[in-house]
């Protein structure tokens, strides 16, 4: 992989994983446009490394709060959260897996699209406070959003908006909530890849790094934007995106 290549890799990683438009969606669609045929396993787990980082640093208070207090209401629904995503991912891990091949792209992407603009038109009102109703509704919609086209960010902060939750307090636990998801899916990869005995990394140490930081950077800045963007429940631009975005799949998928 160039260095440039990389760099485009870890700009698009940065922003698409808090943007309500699909992380995984659009590394897909890149890997389809420039025919990556190195092993992309390890390179991905980067990836998502460099944006775990980007969270602990913008929303390091509530983590770090929920640390000391890890029985805590919010702890135990992210907890639960969590959990039904994995009853999720597991009841439908084959199909999960079999869409990652692309052909899905097109009709993930118009879903999205078609979530944000409910949302934007239905979260007018301040909602309620941020409760374990909304926290099953997440759990289940970010199982869901494995599918690459669906974003996880958006559905999840959709749906805990959809279900009557606060919009701040919605965006918030969907950022936290990617934490230990990111992680058990990094940890389940990489697992897999010992056990077939699939190499883990084959891309090069400078375009490692410079994907990295990159990620990293539009990261921290993607999720600052995020929290703006869902206060003012404005996501009919991201939604417009999606739609332009899945016609530009059907041309190279």
């Amino acid at each position: 992989m160039s260095v440039w290549l990389a760099l485009l890799f870890g700009i698009v990683q940065g922003a698409t994983e808090f943007l309500p438009v699909s992380s995984s969606g659009h590394l897909v669609l890149l890997n389809k446009i420039f025919g990556i045929s190195e092993d992309f396993l390890g390179f991905s787990i980067l990836l998502h490394i460099a944006t775990l980082f980007a969270v602990f640093i913008v929303l390091w208070k509530p983590i770090w709060n929920l640390l000391k207090h890890p029985f805590s209401k919010k702890a135990l629904m992210l907890y639960l959260s969590t959990l039904l995503t994995l009853v999720v991912v597991f009841a439908f891990k084959e199909f999960f897996e079999s869409s990652f091949g692309g052909e899905l792209l097109p009709v993930c992407f118009m879903l999205t699209a078609l979530l944000l603009i409910l949302t934007e038109y239905f979260a007018k009102k301040r909602g309620s406070p941020f409760g374990f109703k909304n926290s099953v509704w997440v759990g289940l919609a970010q199982g869901i959003a494995v599918l690459p086209g669906l974003s996880r960010s958006g559905t999840t902060i959709c749906a805990a908006v959809l279900s009557g939750a606060n919009k701040e307090e919605s965006a918030e636990f969907s950022f936290i909530l990617s934490i230990p998801v990111i992680l058990g899916s990094m940890l389940f990869e990489i697992l897999e890849a010992s056990n077939a005995g699939t190499p883990l990394f084959d891309v090069g140490v400078a375009p490692a790094i410079i994907s990295f930081f990159s990620a990293f950077i539009v990261g921290l800045l993607s999720v600052k934007f995020m929290l703006k963007v869902v206060k003012k429940a404005k996501f009919l631009p991201f939604a417009i995106y999606l739609v332009l975005l899945s016609f530009i799949c059907l041309i190279f998928i």
